[in-house]
C-alpha cells in the first residue's frame, strides 16, 4: 500500500513538474512571437500598402481614404495606394480585405454598412466583420440629409410626408447601394414616418446623386459631401439634416426633430481595418499615425467641409462602437 501511495506520489511531481516546464516553453515562445512582431513592426513597411476603397470615386469614403493614404505614405515612407473596389454597398472591396494576408499591408476604409449594418441586413455576408477584420480606427462620422429634385412639389419634410401618403407607392429614394447607411436610413425613415418608397440602389454615392441631379429619381437620404454643391446651385432642395445638430454648412437647413420627424438620427461613419490576425504593434502604430493625422489643420479643415467631427480612439474603442452598431441596426434590420 505505501509502495503504491509513494509512485502516485512520485508520478504526481513528475506531472507537476511537466507541466511547469510546459509553462516554460510556452512563455517562451510567447516572447519570442512578441519580440518578433515587434521586430516586423519596427521594420514595417518595406513595401507599397494597398488602401481599399469598396466605394464610388468621388464620396466621402473616396475623399477620407484618399486623405488617409497620404497621411500614412508622409510618415511610412512608402507609398500607400488606393484600390477602388466598388459594388454591395462596400462588401465586394471590405471582402477583399478580410480575406488577404495579416500582414498589414493590405487596408480597408469602411462605412457602417460594410462594418455593421450589412451584418443583419445579409444573409450571407461572406465576412464576419468581428472575426474576419481587426479595427484600426474610427475615422468620421458624415451626416445625411434628405435632399429632393426641384421637380418635387415641397418644400419641408412636413410638405413631403403629405405628398408621399397622397401617392402611396409614387416615389422612389436613391441609395448609394443595398445595405448602406442611406439605404438603412430611407427605411428607417419610412417606418417612423408612415409612407412608401421604392428603394434604388447605385454603386456609390456619386452615382445615386448623379441621377437625382437628373431627376431620375426624386428622393435620397444622403451625405452631406455628395450633395452640397447641388443644393448650393438650387439643381437639389435640402429639406431636413438627420443628425442631432445642423450643419455648419448647410445652417438654414432644420434637423428631422425640427421638422417633426422625431427618434430619427442618422449618419455615414467610416474607419480603417486590416484583416484579422494582423499584428497588434503593427495596428496600433498605423491607429498612431492617423489619429496624430485627424488633428492637424490640414485635415480638420477637409473633414469640416465635409460636415464632419474627426473621431479619433483606440482600435478597442472602435471595435466595441462597431459592436454597438451591429446592435442598434440590427434592431432596424
Amino acid at each position: 500500500m505505501q509502495s503504491i501511495q509513494r509512485d502516485t506520489f512520485t508520478l504526481d511531481r513528475l506531472a507537476m513538474q511537466l507541466i511547469y516546464a510546459l509553462k516554460l516553453v510556452l512563455l517562451s515562445l510567447a516572447g519570442v512571437l512578441l519580440n518578433a512582431q515587434l521586430v516586423l513592426a519596427q521594420s514595417y513597411p518595406t513595401k507599397p500598402i494597398k488602401l481599399v476603397v469598396p466605394y464610388a470615386p468621388g464620396g466621402p469614403g473616396d475623399i477620407l481614404g484618399r486623405l488617409m493614404a497620404q497621411k500614412l505614405t508622409d510618415a511610412l515612407g512608402q507609398p500607400v495606394v488606393v484600390d477602388y473596389r466598388a459594388g454591395a454597398g462596400g462588401t465586394i472591396g471590405t471582402e477583399q480585405v478580410a480575406r488577404a494576408p495579416a500582414d498589414g499591408y493590405t487596408l480597408v476604409i469602411a462605412a457602417n454598412g460594410a462594418l455593421a449594418i450589412n451584418v443583419s441586413l445579409m444573409k450571407n455576408l461572406p465576412y464576419d466583420p468581428r472575426k474576419d477584420l481587426t479595427p484600426i480606427i474610427h475615422v468620421a462620422t458624415v451626416p445625411l440629409v434628405l435632399t429632393v429634385h426641384p421637380a418635387v412639389n415641397a418644400n419641408s419634410t412636413r410638405e413631403l410626408i403629405a405628398l408621399m401618403k397622397a401617392k402611396p407607392n409614387g416615389f422612389a429614394y436613391a441609395s448609394a447601394g443595398n445595405g448602406t447607411p442611406q439605404h438603412l436610413a430611407g427605411e428607417l425613415f419610412k417606418s417612423v414616418v408612415g409612407v412608401s418608397m421604392v428603394h434604388v440602389p447605385y454603386k456609390g454615392t456619386a452615382p445615386a446623386v448623379a441621377d437625382l441631379v437628373a431627376g431620375q429619381v426624386p428622393v435620397a437620404l444622403e451625405n452631406i459631401t455628395g450633395v452640397l454643391p447641388h443644393v448650393r446651385s438650387g439643381r437639389l432642395r435640402a429639406l431636413a439634416t438627420a443628425a442631432s445638430s445642423r450643419s455648419s454648412l448647410l445652417p438654414e437647413v432644420p434637423t428631422m426633430h425640427e421638422s417633426g420627424v422625431t427618434h430619427f438620427e442618422a449618419s455615414a461613419w467610416f474607419g480603417v481595418m486590416a484583416p484579422a490576425g494582423t499584428p497588434r504593434p503593427i495596428v496600433d502604430r498605423l491607429n498612431q499615425i492617423m489619429s496624430k493625422s485627424l488633428d492637424t489643420p490640414e485635415l480638420k479643415q477637409r473633414l469640416a467641409a465635409l460636415g464632419s467631427d474627426p473621431v479619433h480612439g483606440t482600435p478597442d474603442a472602435f471595435g466595441q462602437f462597431i459592436q454597438s452598431e451591429i446592435t442598434k441596426w440590427g434592431k432596424v434590420v
